[in-house]
C-alpha cells in the first residue's frame, strides 16, 4: 500500500511538469488546479478539487473543516500556489492541515516561477 500512494505522487510529479512545460507560469491558481484536475481525471484518478476535510483536536473533537485545492483517491492532500517562491507558510499550511486531518501524505506544488516547484511530506508516528 505504501508503494502505490509513492507511485500515485510519481504520476502527479510528472503530470504537473508536463502542465508546467505546457501554460509555463504567470496564470492564477485555479487554471493551474484546473488543468492539473482535468489531466489527472484522464488518468482515471479520482480528484476532488476544493474539497472540504475535517479538523480535528487531539481528543478527536471536531473543530471545524479547511477546503484542499485537490484530494487524490482519498488519501493525497495536493495545495497548489502560482506564487514567486515557497514560503515557510505555505509549508506550514500543508503540514497543518494533514496532522490536523489525519491524512499521512501530501504534495505542495508552486507552478509561479519559471521551474516548478514540487515537494512531497509524510507525516508518521515515529
Amino acid at each position: 500500500m505504501k508503494d502505490n500512494i509513492f507511485l500515485l505522487c510519481d504520476q502527479i510529479r510528472e503530470t504537473s511538469y508536463a502542465l508546467h512545460c505546457h501554460l509555463r507560469h504567470g496564470h492564477v491558481e485555479k487554471v493551474y488546479e484546473n488543468g492539473l484536475s482535468n489531466r489527472l481525471r484522464k488518468q482515471t484518478l479520482q480528484v476532488l478539487q476544493q474539497h472540504p476535510l475535517n479538523v480535528y483536536d487531539e481528543d478527536g473533537s471536531l473543530l471545524g473543516e479547511f477546503f484542499s485545492d485537490l484530494f487524490v483517491e482519498g488519501r493525497l492532500i495536493v495545495e497548489l500556489k502560482a506564487c514567486r517562491a515557497l514560503a515557510d507558510e505555505h509549508l506550514a499550511q500543508l503540514l497543518g492541515y494533514m496532522r490536523t486531518s489525519h491524512i499521512e501524505h501530501g504534495m505542495l506544488i508552486n507552478f509561479g516561477s519559471p521551474r516548478i516547484e514540487i515537494h512531497k511530506y509524510v507525516l508518521s508516528e515515529l
